[in-house]
């Protein structure tokens, strides 16, 4: 188990929101937890200095694209690209350093999964520089698919035939439990330990972290299975539930000798 680094991107700035109130009908409803005073490009020096490979730039929305390319400037081939992104500029970001680019909702419509863009998006960049990213909500006792600024519900719920499914045309998923993404509260257990359970692909589970100890109750969970990426609690992004150089050294702990 790894941790993996985010930048996340909002207005051209290096931000940690609470990610289900980021809404296009209700702007006013955002909750910021940080806005940083630092360029993207500084969290992606400190990224490249700490060998922490496979974390991912998502850009929320427009008014980001310049300050992604300085992340990737920054860490070539460390980061993956994420938020709006689609088979026309797919391979832009792949071109200004992305390691690999993420999806959701261009692979959803109405609801439904769109085979056709998945297919797409195969042939265009191939399937080792292809995350899909599944984050979720609960409904009921099952977690689905949510798109759109995490504000629409797929019919896609998340099992092991949906991994297996989707596991054909990525090599990596990402899924953020975004009932409690950015609060700080508590990581999603159940999710985490179905996760581990299905998934037949390297996953990153994110949502919830407060500090060390979430890390480690989701490698005991997840029976060291799952990665883990955390923002709002780590101290470079205002949080006090962990120091960004605990999290350093726990990825070191996990290398082998």
């Amino acid at each position: 188990m790894k941790f993996r680094p985010c930048i996340d991107l909002h207005n051209g700035k290096v931000k940690q929101i609470v990610g289900s109130t980021l809404s296009d009908e209700n702007p006013d409803a955002l909750r910021t937890n940080f806005t940083s005073e630092l360029p993207s490009s500084h969290y992606a020096r400190m990224y490249s200095r700490d060998d922490l490979y496979g974390g991912h730039v998502i850009m929320l929305g427009p008014g980001n694209e310049d300050a992604a390319k300085e992340a990737f400037q920054a860490f070539p081939q460390g980061l993956q690209a994420g938020g709006g992104i689609t088979a026309k500029n797919a391979c832009y970001w792949l071109d200004q350093g992305a390691a690999a680019v993420i999806v959701t909702s261009y692979v959803f419509k109405e609801g439904q999964i769109f085979t056709d863009r998945l297919k797409e998006m195969l042939a265009l960049v191939g399937r080792d520089k292809l995350v899909i990213d599944l984050s979720c909500r609960k409904k009921g006792d099952a977690y689905y698919v949510v798109t759109d600024r995490w504000q629409k519900f797929t019919t896609t719920q998340i099992s092991p035939e949906t991994l297996d499914y989707f596991s054909q045309f990525c090599f990596e998923f990402l899924i953020h439990a975004t009932d409690v993404e950015g609060k700080c509260q508590g990581i999603a257990e159940d999710l985490v330990s179905d996760l581990a359970a299905w998934s037949p692909l390297p996953t990153t589970y994110a949502g919830g972290v407060r500090g060390l100890r979430d890390f480690l109750r989701i490698q005991e969970l997840g029976k060291g299975r799952l990665d883990v990426t955390a923002g709002s609690g780590l101290d470079i992004f205002g949080g006090s539930g962990i120091k960004y150089s605990e999290a350093v050294a726990f990825n070191r702990q996990q290398e082998p000798g």
